[in-house]
């Protein structure tokens, strides 16, 4: 049977560092990290308020760099962003910060492109079938139901 690993504070300081720097992190995940490594309460705080101190985590940075990432790479809307963000314990003006880094325009036209994408994708399904499946694609991936319904009139 193997024995588990354990860790010396400043290793775990050290090894949650390269955790930090390789990736942007929340809280949520560090603090997992550090339990899977079987550190005590205590030694959590410690290492967790290390890592704010050298500004390795940084939650305001992680609402930022994700909502950037999932909106250009996934196509996310906003509002499955911030789901995804209050699910990993993100606070309210952290959320907003991260929402920010979506300009206007771009979210417009990345809007557009996915309505269009899956319009040609369901056609030659009867016309309610059509609207359902794009209304349930485009809501599934955040976006507004409003903008949604207002992008099916204009069809």
């Amino acid at each position: 049977m193997r024995q588990k690993q354990s860790f010396t504070l400043l290793e775990a300081q050290q090894k949650l560092e390269h955790y930090c720097a390789y990736q942007e992190r929340c809280h949520q995940e560090v603090i997992a990290k550090l339990k899977t490594m079987g550190m005590i309460p205590t030694v959590i705080d410690t290492v967790v308020s290390h890592l704010i101190e050298t500004n390795y985590l940084n939650e305001t940075r992680f609402a930022q760099s994700f909502a950037r990432g999932k909106f250009r790479i996934k196509k996310w809307g906003k509002l499955r962003i911030k789901r995804e963000l209050k699910a990993r314990q993100i606070s309210e003006y952290n959320i907003k910060q991260g929402l920010k880094e979506i300009p206007d325009s771009e979210y417009e036209t990345t809007f557009w492109l996915l309505f269009e994408k899956r319009k040609q994708e369901v056609i030659g399904d009867p016309p309610d079938v059509q609207k359902k499946k794009i209304l349930n694609y485009m809501v599934y991936r955040g976006w507004e139901s409003q903008k949604v319904y207002d992008a099916l009139r204009e069809v």
